[in-house]
């Protein structure tokens, strides 16, 4: 009893413990030694989980009636419409390994309470950017750079080296979808996707919970934490990215974007509003 008190009250003072710190905090304090089975299962008994934060930012009513309106209009679409978008996005990945990869300990229903949520910070520390592209049966070789993305590299790197090579082989039937971000809503590069007939889907801001490929970050997030040993330096980190880019199995991936019609059903249901997504 006096184990499961302890476990419960340090997990809750710092949620962002893992089942080893809380098991050497408890050894330290009390001498007492458990696995980090057992306190996966004593915590669990109390009614608290190790789960992924929710990151997300704050939706206003007009961000939540587009996220409803993006949804009704797309959600009866088919496995073969859904095959012919290309989703895309930037993260980043850091030395160590970042919060992405972070879980807390939380009960069931508290998902979306403050402090149980990481408000999103995309660039900073020593890392890399990186920029990838995922469709049904492919997906883009992995960019990686260290600066912040701009207008320019976005045409001249991502668009022309990439996403085109898609549409080539595609042809009309492509969709290519990015988010709202700056880089990717420059005048150039609506000028690119004009001059080069490449037809963006539309998409809802804020909408990360929407796109399939914020899973696959975390997959590959995951993947290099895993390495043994681990990386230790930018060299390192760059070749363990783009090996384990390769690796991610693509049934894995297809399943994220054959989950869009259930993805699309949530946000209805939640009109608009952030998804268990």
């Amino acid at each position: 009893m006096r184990t499961s008190i302890y476990l419960e009250v340090t997990a809750k003072r710092n949620r962002r413990s893992t089942a080893s710190d809380l098991s050497r905090q408890l050894s330290s304090a009390t001498c007492t030694t458990v696995s980090r089975q057992t306190v996966y299962r004593r915590l669990g008994h109390i009614g608290l989980y190790a789960r992924r934060p929710v990151r997300c930012v704050p939706l206003t009513a007009t961000h939540c009636h587009l996220r409803l309106t993006w949804s009704r209009e797309h959600a009866l679409w088919t496995p073969q419409q859904w095959s012919c978008v290309m989703f895309s996005d930037e993260s980043r990945f850091s030395l160590p390994s970042d919060s992405r990869r972070t879980l807390i300990w939380r009960a069931p229903d508290t998902r979306y309470h403050q402090e149980k949520t990481i408000e999103r910070h995309r660039y900073g520390g020593a890392g890399w950017l990186v920029w990838g592209g995922i469709i049904l049966g492919s997906r883009t070789d992995l960019h990686i750079q260290r600066v912040t993305m701009t207008g320019h590299i976005y045409r001249d790197v991502i668009l022309e080296q990439h996403v085109r090579l898609f549409w080539s082989a595609m042809g009309a039937e492509f969709l290519f979808m990015d988010d709202n971000a700056r880089p990717h809503r420059a005048n150039i590069v609506d000028e690119c996707l004009q001059s080069e007939d490449i037809t963006r889907m539309d998409w809802p801001a804020y909408s990360l919970d929407l796109n399939p490929i914020e899973h696959v970050w975390d997959m590959l997030d995951q993947r290099i934490a895993a390495r043994q040993p681990p990386p230790t330096s930018l060299p390192e980190l760059r070749r363990a990215l783009l090996d384990e880019w390769c690796n991610i199995p693509q049934d894995q991936i297809d399943n994220l974007i054959l989950s869009m019609p259930r993805r699309c059903k949530a946000y209805i249901a939640s009109s608009g509003r952030h998804t268990l997504y």
